[in-house]
This record gives C-alpha cells, structure tokens and sequence, in this order.
C-alpha cells in the first residue's frame, strides 16, 4: 500500500472511531435522558398524566386529531368507572336535559308532529307567540325564513333548531291550511314559551281531584299550587297524585312539593356523601294540603324526586302508595356546567328517607351495562306481575314513624298496595298498529277532517269524554289503513285489543282539540294503577 493509501485508512480508522465515541455518547446521553423521564413519570401525579397523554396524542399522533373529541371521550371514560348516574353530555345534550327541567326556552310556541315529511302544528301553546299571530292547529308549515322543508326528511332536533331562537327574533313561515287555496305567511317573534310539567288535573269525580306531574322542574311546584287551587275551587276533598313514569328532576321541588302535604319540622329528606356533611330538608308546615287525602301512584319509572316525595308521604303514614316497587335512585348528582356549555353530572351523596332509608338499587362501580338492564330481569323475574317475585333487601327492614309499619330499603319504593302489570289488552296486532303509527296518524287525520265540527258539537273536555263515542265504521277505517300498511289482520288479537284501540284513538281525537286533561280523562278509567289508586282512597284503609 503506498503512502497516500496507508493515510486514506487511518483517516477511515479515525472517522470509525470518531462516530462510534459518538454514537455511544449520544446512546449514553439518550439512556440518561430516558432514564430521567422514567424517575420523572413515576412520580406524576394522576392529573398530570392525563394532561400530559392528551398533549402528546395532540402533537405527536400520525394524523390530526380533534381535541375537544378525545378529551371528551376520556372524560365521558371516567365517568364509566363510577356510579350509573354520574355522567357527561355534550353542548347539545346538555340543552335537552336542561331545557324541560328549567321550565322555558325563547321560540314560537307549538307542539308540532312530523307527518309524511310535513311539519304540522298540532297544537299552538296558549298566549304564546304562534296564537298571537293566528296560527292553528292543523296548520302545516312549509317553509321557513324563505326555505322549502316539504319533503325534507326532518327530525325532532331539525325543527327545533329552526323555530327556536333568542328572544324577541323574528321567524317567517309559510303555512298551508285546510280550506285556504293559497299559503298563508305569518311573521313570529319570538319569546319564552313555558315547558308545562304537569300533564292532567282535572276532577274525577264531585271530591276526588287527580293531578300527574311528569318531571320535577324548576316551575312544578307552582304549577302543582295553581292545579291545586283550581281543584279545591271544584270541591276537591282527597287527591290522587300521579307519579307513574316521573323519572324526577330538582331535589329541592320534591322538598316544596312534600312539604305541602307534611307537619312542621317533619323530615322530608337527608343527604350525605364523603365531602358532604349531612343535609336535612324538613317540612315548614305552611303547605295548603296537610289535611287532604291523598293516594300516590307510582310504577317501575318513577324515579328520584318522586321516589323522596313517596318515600317521605309512606314514612310519615301520610299517604298510601299504589302501584309497583319504583326504580330506586337513592343518589345526588351536582351539576359541573363548563364555559363551553358541556357538563358533567357528578354523583356527591346519597338520599335517605325519612325512616333512614336509601333506596339506592344495587351496582357495581363501572358496571353501567347490567345496570341498565334490572327492568329487563324485573319483567323476567315475574315483579312486574307478582308481588311476591319482588326481591327486597330482608337486612334493610325500617319502620314508618307514626304507625310503625315495615318498609324496605335497598331498592326503591316498594308500594302498600301493589298492582300488576296488565298485558291482557294488548297483543301484537296492537304493537303493530302502534309501531306502523297506523293509529296515530288515523287519529290525526279525522282530528284534522272534523276540528270544527267536534269544537261546535261539544262544550268542553268533560262534554266530550261523556258523549264523544269511536264507531264501528272508524275501527273499520284503521283496518283498512292496517292492510295497507300490510299488517295482517289477526282477528282474536284484534277482538282482544279492540277496547284499547277505541280508548287511543277517542283519547288522541280529545287532546288534539281540548288538551291533555282529556288524553288522561278517557285513558285512566281502563288504567289498572289508576283503577286502584281510586279504590284505595276511598277505602278506610288511606284514612292514615
């Protein structure tokens, strides 16, 4: 090898040895700095690390991600690890869970249907901004601000998204209207329409009054005085209250809606957590009903608030409870609202009766899924149509304050008269009928044909449940629209299920023109809960 060879190599030799000092080095470096982060990381705390696996997928992962989406999913994730009811919703959701319990939003004022992709007005809210301007029920809006919906496929949200809006803004629609050749417009303002939250009161007969509440809202309790006071001017002596399917609402509400029927300084309610020292809500004794009879109704759904407000009627030997054992939701959620509109519903205590009861179900922490299925095992198990097949907690035995006798904790409120759930009318024809909406829309129909007919022939509500009667050419009519819909006509079934049939559509005609009360006024007669209900109170046995 000559000369300039020998010193190409050694410069090779040294580059080699050069790059490899450094690799090793760098590799050195690299372990200690790896080493590091690992100390680092073992000491993080727990929020730290969320913060931090959150920013590293953000700048890091492959593709673009969406933040606000990851985050929240890994808050929505947590929240699986706890209880059922701690829970987050989006900006979205948070408005529909919001919006009934708050009593009002600002929009137009309707109750509307979605028919054959045509929005039609089945009912204008009184006063409100639609009646002002003349809108009608049966009236089918086509177009708002200039904009075509026929034959849109619209959804519930889609039609709420178009007609609410703050308040005191203005929304132009187009109606078409039966009797009128040409469309009709209407310039609406908008402004805060009422969410009503009670669905009936009326008189059932010359002393008993009936009143069902639907949610516990921040408006219940003075809707629930203004139902009462009118009630009382018609001779109310006793009150069935109905609480079937009133999944709750506001703690506070059930308090002011208790305390009307309880002594002062009787307890209502007690909460209490692990940061939350114990919370007692106890009667004022100012309440207008302290001496009425009263029964409550109450089913698998009724829920929380109405579980406080039967729990502490039962407790007290105040009332009698009718129905089947109630759902058993025994704990608090504190709403957690953030700036962007989302929230979080965190569970910080439980509720307790004024026994000492919790009537909390049974869960395991993460186990939502099953949860969620103890109606289902209730149906299976037979409760829903045995009182014997009703599982209760033998360990949480309480006894009630005045009289002493036995109630159960553990697992919602278990009625002092139970009443199975009746399956005899119906069948699957009716499902079907009920499904294909064959019903609902031949309601709505005739409800559109003779509106006027039925207003001039019939004073009121009352006038119409006594004399208003479903032909036989009507039934007739809705088999027919059944064939068409091919659904095949299974004649046992529909002997079975015919009284029903008749009931919906007379009870769907009445609330169509004269309002709920008339929905409730045909439907609760033929109601086992209801049957019950009023036996019960005008028994010695709710002489309490």
């Amino acid at each position: 090898m000559n000369k300039k060879g020998i010193l190409l190599a050694v410069a090779a030799f040294v580059a080699v040895t050069i790059f490899a000092q450094t690799q090793q080095s760098e590799s050195t470096a690299r372990q200690e700095k790896s080493n590091k982060n690992e100390r680092a990381w073992t000491s993080i705390t727990p929020r730290q690390k969320l913060v931090g696996a959150e920013s590293t997928i953000a700048k890091y992962y492959v593709d673009s991600v969406d933040e606000n989406k990851i985050v929240e999913s890994a808050i929505r994730s947590m929240l699986e690890t706890l209880d059922p009811h701690s829970s987050y919703s989006d900006i979205e959701e948070t408005k529909e869970l919001t919006e009934p319990l708050d009593g009002n939003f600002s929009g137009v004022g309707i109750e509307f249907s979605i028919r054959r992709d045509t929005l039609v007005v089945m009912q204008t809210i009184s006063g409100g901004p639609s009646e002002k301007v003349g809108i009608r029920a049966g009236d089918r809006i086509v177009a708002v601000n200039d904009t075509s919906i026929v034959g849109v496929k619209l959804t519930n949200s889609d039609v709420r998204k178009l007609l609410r809006g703050p308040k005191g803004s203005i929304v132009e629609v187009e109606i078409l209207r039966r009797g009128e050749s040409q469309p009709l417009n209407f310039v609406v303002k908008r402004d805060d329409i009422p969410i009503h939250s009670i669905d009936a009161a009326y008189m059932v007969d010359a002393q008993t009054g009936y009143i069902r509440l639907s949610r516990f809202s921040r408006t219940s309790h003075d809707e629930f005085i203004d139902a009462v006071k009118r009630l009382k001017s018609q001779g109310m002596k006793q009150l069935m209250f109905d609480l079937t399917g009133n999944g709750g609402g506001y703690l506070d509400v059930a308090g002011l809606l208790a305390d009307e029927f309880l002594q002062r300084n009787q307890l209502i309610v007690y909460t209490k957590g692990r940061q939350q020292p114990q919370r007692d809500i106890a009667a004022t004794g100012d309440g207008s009903l302290k001496n009425l009879k009263v029964v409550v109704m109450v089913n698998e759904f009724s829920a929380s608030a109405s579980e406080i407000v039967s729990g502490a009627l039962q407790d007290w030997d105040r009332a009698l409870i009718v129905g089947r054992r109630t759902f058993g939701k025994g704990l608090v959620q504190m709403p957690i609202p953030f700036p962007d509109g989302s929230m979080i519903r965190l569970t910080i205590a439980r509720y307790y009766t004024p026994s000492g009861r919790c009537i909390q179900k049974p869960y395991k922490l993460g186990e939502g899924d099953k949860y969620s299925h103890d109606l289902e095992n209730r149906y299976q198990g037979g409760e829903l149509y045995h009182a014997d097949s009703v599982r209760l907690d033998s360990t949480l035995v309480y006894k009630t304050l005045r009289l002493g006798r036995t109630v159960y904790g553990g697992g919602g409120i278990m009625p002092d008269r139970f009443v199975p759930l009746d399956t005899m009318a119906y069948s699957k024809y009716f499902n079907r009928l009920v499904a294909k909406s064959v019903i609902e829309n031949y309601t709505y129909n005739y409800t559109d044909a003779h509106r006027d007919r039925i207003k001039a022939d019939y004073t009121d509500a009352a006038d119409f449940v006594a004399r208003f009667a479903v032909t036989d050419n009507m039934l007739q009519t809705i088999l027919d629209n059944a064939a068409a819909a091919k659904i095949e006509f299974n004649e046992p079934e529909y002997l079975r299920c015919r009284k029903l049939v008749a009931d919906v559509v007379k009870a769907g005609i009445g609330r169509n023109i004269f309002g709920y009360d008339t929905y409730y006024m045909v439907m609760n007669p033929s109601n086992p809960i209801f049957k019950e209900a009023y036996s019960a109170i005008n028994s010695a046995e709710s002489d309490l």
